[in-house]
């Protein structure tokens, strides 16, 4: 049996159904969701998620400013945990603002700070103890994690429309099947339906 040369996927076949059709084509769809579509979500969210983590890291940096001060007491408060994993908690400091005045307040220092210990703490416009600004690694931490759950979701999505696609089709490829059977089955077995 020879094969003809040119497009063999045009070919009419009696077994070829339109379902099978339809697969075929959203295979060749998926393939180019997942190869490019998938990888251009990732990088499009992670774009936009650099873009506000640098300017969030710009207004803190801008609202907040870094003070060096004692540790004057302990606070016996559970520790929290900071950004970049340090464990921290709340005690009373005090520093010297540079017009020479001695200013006393809570702020969040590092959960191995003994008192006496000369610490930064950062605190906002207001006055209120604030956690430091974000730096260039949380930016970029934020930024690959958001283009990597972008990127996964796509692929989930397209995935899951797939799954739907080829379950539809399966269940009109048998319908059509058993509506063929029903047509040729007399004839095989010789009974009337």
């Amino acid at each position: 049996m020879r094969i003809p040369k040119g497009n063999w996927r045009r070919r009419r076949s009696p077994l070829r159904r339109r379902s099978d059709v339809v697969e075929a084509w959203t295979v060749l769809v998926v393939a180019v969701l997942l190869l490019v579509g998938a990888p251009l979500a990732g990088v499009a969210a992670a774009r936009w998620a650099h873009g506000e983590a640098r300017s969030l890291a710009v207004e803190q940096r801008a609202e907040r400013h870094r003070v060096r001060a004692e540790v004057v007491g302990r606070n016996d408060s559970l520790p929290s945990v900071q950004a970049g994993g340090q464990r921290a908690y709340r005690a009373p400091v005090r520093w010297t603002e540079p017009d020479g005045a001695t200013r006393t307040a809570t702020a969040r220092v590092p959960a191995d700070t003994r008192q006496g210990e000369t610490v930064d703490v950062w605190f906002d416009d207001r006055g209120r103890s604030a956690a430091p600004p974000l730096d260039g690694a949380a930016v970029w931490q934020h930024t690959l994690t958001v283009g990597t759950c972008a990127a996964g979701a796509t692929v989930f999505v397209v995935l899951f429309g797939h799954f739907l696609v080829r379950r539809v089709a399966l269940r009109r490829r048998m319908a059509e099947w058993d509506r063929a059977w029903a047509r040729t089955e007399p004839e095989w077995t010789r009974r009337n339906a």
